[in-house]
């Protein structure tokens, strides 16, 4: 069974497979852990119970913000 899964490893038609996987897997760690690190989320409730109390007017916290201009981005 796996000298069959080894013969159609580099097959042509399955590279664009891998591809559009690597791209989904890469995108998808990159959001969770974009989400993960924004001010809206409590990793340590001991020392910073209410971290979204830091943030600075005129930061951007969203992803993208259309017409919109600020100082600096979290």
């Amino acid at each position: 069974a796996s000298r069959g899964f080894m013969r159609n490893w580099y097959r042509v038609e399955i590279l664009p497979i891998y591809a559009v996987t690597g791209i989904a897997v890469v995108g998808a760690s990159w959001y969770l852990t974009r989400l993960a690190r924004g001010p809206d989320v409590i990793w340590d409730k001991k020392n910073n119970p209410t971290p979204w109390n830091n943030v600075d007017q005129g930061t951007q916290v969203k992803l993208m913000a259309v017409n919109q201009k600020f100082d600096r981005k979290y």
